[in-house]
């Protein structure tokens, strides 16, 4: 099979690269990463060709792009069936679809006030009610996926799927901002985080010299 090219935008910034990022990682499919820092003169050039929508995530493969993070994971799961990628039972595969989706569509909350930026600590920052309703949400989410998954293995539902991709950015920014977690879904973080793929993407992060302004408060 013709190799994957994941095109992706800054790894201390970018949340929506870092899903399929982790996606491809943790299912050992070999791909190709090409990195346009964000807002770069190599962005201006480039990115209009390798993504329709002008944004990253977006995947080459075999002469088919795909530009949306979900969409690029369901892309992935399509080709490489075997890497089971969706839980197996259907009422289980129907609540990560949907937990999935909640993620990609929801949390605009969080989004603005608990933005991903792994190189800063920001504590006590970014707790408006609606943000901190998102983690209240995202929380809940987690708990009940580990009570009644646990028994499969330490993933949302038992093995790794696409919606552990989806919310791995979520532990990342809960470090920058300070929000602490117990319980089930504290540990289901910690895990995430110790993840190789997701301590290889955060070395990364943190060994990029690019600043985005509006990411960096003062």
């Amino acid at each position: 099979m013709t190799d994957l090219t994941l095109v992706i935008g800054n790894k201390n910034y970018s949340s929506w690269s870092l899903r399929p990022w982790l996606l491809l990682k943790q299912a050992a499919i070999p791909f190709v990463e090409r990195r346009l820092p964000l807002r770069s003169a190599a962005w201006t050039k480039e990115i209009s060709r390798l993504s329709p929508s002008g944004r990253v995530p977006a995947l080459q493969h075999d002469g088919v792009q795909v530009w949306d993070s979900l969409a690029i994971c369901e892309y992935v799961a399509e080709q490489y069936p075997d890497k089971k990628l969706w839980p197996s039972d259907r009422a289980a595969r129907a609540e990560a679809r949907s937990i999935s989706a909640e993620m990609h569509a929801g949390f605009q909350a969080l989004r603005q006030n608990m933005f991903m930026n792994i190189r800063r600590v920001m504590p006590g920052r970014g707790r408006t009610p609606e943000a901190l309703a998102d983690v209240g949400r995202i929380v809940a989410i987690w708990n009940s996926c580990r009570d009644r998954y646990a028994s499969g293995g330490p993933f949302l539902f038992g093995h790794f799927t696409i919606a552990d991709a989806m919310y791995a950015p979520i532990p990342l920014r809960f470090q920058t901002w300070g929000v602490e977690i117990d319980g089930l879904a504290g540990e289901y973080a910690r895990f995430l985080l110790a993840l190789p793929g997701m301590q290889e993407w955060i070395a990364a992060a943190h060994a990029e010299s690019e600043t985005l302004p509006q990411y960096e408060p003062a």
